[in-house]
């Protein structure tokens, strides 16, 4: 009996002792890392509560970086991660550099100075390597994790956009921003191999296929993603995805394998399936201007990095269905889900609060008359007594100026009262920069400035306004 007794005792003890314990998130240990390029720090995501844990500042904020940089780093844009090393590389692209960054206690190991405006860092698959793209250059710089240093650089097309390898580390995939060109490079002697002739000039960022079979480029210029084939080493595809393609990469859902590509023009992700020739199957909405982009191991989940937005986006692939928004950093680029990158799933070590406060607002100007297709984009946000207004317009008159500006008429003609910036179109009739001006209160961030009624383009010869905002 007593025996029986004690017997009971134990097993409500253990019932008593088990109550309090909550499961654990499969992903607690895991993090999300964004390269933010305006406030030049690094936002630090939990995936397992969706939260902001803090940020790395590499940095002063943009545009506070006008006079000698002799510290910190500029125009953070750049991201990988490294789960053997549990070590972060990050390129700055202003102040020529790759930081590197335990995961562990967020504390920057190293910087490395390359060329010329490198662009992105890529781990070798056993990750001994770090393959730095160096566009401001035709070379690829080749960084050793063990010493933290440059030991080659391998000449490639010029303009080098972005680093992709095979899942066994023996052939890199160079892709370039200034020539219509993809090079194939042999890692175990750095030699070229081979080049093939790609749609566009401007190709920032490309991923391989988990099962290696394929290799994916974004062409930004022209909106559209060209599919290698790595058995044949020759274009497969290409596919037309919409203005401002940005990133694009692949995950396995379910067992079966999807490419995924944000579409900043139309502020949307694109979805592939790969098995029915890359067959677009979803189309989901997102906020403002998506960049960088990527999914958790189990294929469950994707995360977005809005440019335009300073924040984060979390889109449930099983559902196909945006489900939480985060606020990071300014001007989110690069974003990198990284697996186990802490034992300490508590640990804010070496992060600080998010100090990019003020709302940024993004106005959208269209054409006045109706049956132009020109259009533009801007982010405007508080810096001190001014703002930093961000701008992307498509197609415009090739080659022609224009100025953007403010207004005081309530309607036609518009008058250019307040001149934010004058620009020139290139060949295609696209323009993509930033200036300092007066758009709006720092307090409401709906309300534009008090003297002012529209934000307007005109184009500057004929004086004639093109485009509205709404």
């Amino acid at each position: 009996m007593h025996s029986i007794i004690r017997t009971i005792g134990l097993v409500i003890l253990l019932g008593v002792l088990r109550v309090p314990v909550i499961a654990q998130s499969p992903y607690s240990f895991d993090r999300v890392y964004t390269a933010n390029q305006v406030s030049n720090t690094v936002s630090v995501i939990d995936p397992s509560s969706n939260l902001l844990l803090g940020e790395i500042r590499l940095g002063i904020p943009y545009p506070n970086v006008l006079s000698p940089l002799y510290r910190g780093q500029s125009l953070v844009h750049g991201l990988r991660y490294s789960p053997q090393k549990k070590m972060l590389a990050v390129v700055s692209i202003g102040s020529n550099s790759v930081t590197l960054i335990s995961t562990e206690t967020n504390k920057i190991l190293k910087t490395i100075y390359v060329g010329r405006s490198p662009h992105e860092p890529t781990f070798t698959p056993d990750s001994r390597q770090i393959w730095v793209s160096v566009r401001g250059e035709a070379y690829v710089s080749v960084i050793d994790v063990a010493s933290m240093s440059e030991i080659k650089q391998i000449p490639v097309a010029d303009g080098p956009g972005m680093v992709s390898f095979t899942p066994d580390g023996k052939l890199a995939y160079i892709c370039s921003s200034f020539t219509p060109e993809l090079d194939i490079v042999q890692t175990s002697n750095y030699k070229l191999i081979k080049r093939i002739s790609v749609t566009s000039p401007f190709s920032p960022n490309i991923f391989t296929s988990p099962d290696g079979h394929w290799v994916a480029l974004t062409h930004k210029d022209v909106g559209k993603v060209t599919v290698i084939n790595t058995e044949t080493q020759s274009v497969e595809k290409v596919i037309n995805t919409g203005a401002i393609t940005n990133h694009v990469i692949f995950t396995n859902l379910n067992k079966k394998l999807l490419m995924l590509v944000t579409v900043g023009g139309e502020n949307k992700i694109r979805i592939f399936d790969v098995a029915k020739d890359f067959l677009q199957t979803d189309t989901i909405n997102v906020g403002s201007l998506p960049h960088g982009l990527w999914p958790s191991p189990d294929g469950k989940r994707l995360y977005i990095g809005l440019e335009y937005g300073d924040q984060v986006q979390l889109i449930d692939l099983t559902r196909m269905k945006l489900t939480h928004t985060i606020k990071i950093g300014q001007s989110p680029q690069a974003l990198v889900y990284a697996e186990n990158a802490v034992t300490d799933r508590k640990s804010r070590a070496g992060l600080t609060p998010l100090n990019d406060t003020s709302a940024t607002e993004v106005i959208n100007l269209n054409a006045i008359n109706k049956a132009e297709k020109s259009k533009g984009r801007l982010a405007v946000r508080p810096i001190g007594l001014a703002d930093l207004v961000e701008q992307i317009f498509s197609y415009l008159k090739p080659g022609i100026s224009y100025t953007l500006a403010l207004s005081k008429s309530a309607s036609p003609p518009f008058k250019a009262d307040y001149e934010i910036n004058t620009f020139t179109t290139d060949a295609q009739g696209k323009y993509n920069g930033q200036s300092t001006g007066l758009v709006k209160y720092t307090g409401n961030k709906n309300e534009k400035h008090l003297s002012y009624l529209h934000v307007i383009l005109i184009e500057k010869d004929t004086q004639k306004s093109v485009l509205l905002d709404e």
